[in-house]
């Protein structure tokens, strides 16, 4: 998610208008509107200290309004917030172990999720199986979703070909 989603999310999440918005970090009434619909369009970036401002108004850390790096914990645990936010990752616990789910009632954004990790699931217990090789495994993830697309097409042949054979 951009930084102008981001803080698109959390202008709609605090009932604000971009007028207001705008107008709270210090644009002039005539062009606030203007000026935050550039940010959350991606035709501006916010400066540093802007984004500071915003995060100030939203009451949020800079790292929930910025495309975190995922290269370090804080980053990454800012991404697993984003994709809590925008497609139902949740956690809780099952059988004293920290894990991840979908919220269901996230409908279709939970079927999409649902299906591409169930598929990843599916290739890392062939993996852990030995009935694909590390480097299968890793061209599967790297090629994603071209290879899975490859697979499934395959599977339908395939099954295209026994009915056809009856």
């Amino acid at each position: 998610m951009s930084i102008g989603e981001r803080i698109h999310f959390f202008r709609m999440k605090a009932d604000m208008t971009q007028k207001y918005l705008g107008m709270a970090v210090g644009f002039p009434e005539r062009s606030a509107d203007v000026r935050m619909a550039q940010y959350e369009t991606g035709s501006r970036t916010p400066k540093a200290d802007l984004t500071s401002t915003l995060a100030g108004i939203f009451g949020v850390s800079t790292n929930a309004l910025t495309v975190p790096d995922i290269d370090t914990d804080i980053g990454l645990m800012h991404t697993l917030f984003a994709l809590e936010d925008i497609r139902g990752l949740t956690i809780g616990e099952i059988d004293g172990e920290i894990c991840l789910r979908l919220d269901k009632s996230k409908g279709t954004t939970y079927h999409a999720m649902f299906e591409m990790l169930y598929a990843w699931s599916e290739q890392k217990k062939r993996l852990e199986a030995g009935e694909i090789t590390r480097e299968e495994y890793d061209r599967w993830r790297y090629t994603y979703p071209a290879m899975e697309a490859k697979r499934t097409r395959e599977e339908l042949d395939a099954l295209r070909g026994k009915k056809s054979d009856k």
